[in-house]
């Protein structure tokens, strides 16, 4: 996998699991990263500690994505500290319980959507020029559950496909310019995930097994297994790759 010397991938959301994990393997694969986190500052500089580990820059960003202002100011921060930004990974967003959605009330569906959807557009509007100058690459990390439906799953999944529309909008839309849109979908994963919504009550550990049975490869992910395919979308390895996404789930939409 390629990545270009010169600019920096910036991973919002890098406090979080899955944000860590691709901050890091980008860096492993040879790129600067940056990444932002809302309110854990811990485990924002953690990752940025994790990646200059490696021998990468890094730097670590404080930014709530609801703010315009604050996601147009980091934007150009980072690049005028990296030289340019190559690669956007958004993998930012909060656990969000699991609820029919007839109990789910107007306005708590507002807010996801404006979390989810308006925070991606929201980073990724002052990203594009600094995209098209690097002919780069976005990759949004949404849900599975777009693709096979979870029930009890659309507080998640309504807004993330809203998210996954924008996607292919952007990426019909900005491939002129050189720029690659894409989306993963993680499925059921083991670390963090289950143990959430287990400690949440929204799953049993026997609904859980039942969870682990509908997946044909009969086991959770990782982590890791959403960093290789956010990497790989990316990369210049994925050079004709544009408005996909890529779920990431052992087989559950299948």
């Amino acid at each position: 996998m390629t990545f270009p010397t010169q600019g920096v991938a910036l991973v919002v959301g890098g406090s979080g699991g899955i944000g860590a994990a691709i901050a890091t393997l980008l860096a492993e694969r040879g790129s600067n990263v940056a990444v932002t986190y809302r309110g854990n500052a811990d485990g924002g500089m953690a990752t940025a500690a994790a990646v200059e580990a490696l021998g990468a820059r890094s730097a670590a960003h404080r930014l709530d994505v609801s703010d315009p202002e604050a996601c147009s100011r980091v934007l150009d921060e980072v690049a005028a500290q990296f030289d340019g930004v190559h690669t956007l990974v958004h993998a930012a967003g909060p656990h969000v319980p699991m609820v029919h959605l007839s109990r789910v009330t107007p306005t708590q569906m507002a807010e996801q959507l404006q979390a989810d959807a308006s925070g991606f557009f929201n980073v990724v509007h002052p990203a594009l020029a600094h995209l098209r100058a690097s002919r780069g690459s976005i990759v949004a990390v949404t849900t599975a559950a777009t693709t096979r439906y979870p029930v009890r799953d659309g507080l998640s999944a309504g807004p993330k496909g809203a998210v996954e529309a924008l996607v292919r909008g952007l990426a019909a839309e900005e491939g002129r310019f050189g720029v690659r849109v894409n989306a993963v979908g993680p499925g059921m994963l083991s670390e963090g995930m289950a143990e959430r919504l287990i400690d949440s009550g929204d799953l049993s550990p026997e609904a859980l097994e039942i969870t682990r049975g509908n997946i044909p490869l009969r086991t959770f992910g990782t982590a890791r297994d959403i960093a290789e395919a956010v990497c790989f979308l990316a990369s210049g390895a994925a050079g004709f790759i544009s408005g996909q996404k890529l779920d990431v789930d052992g087989g559950y939409g299948a």
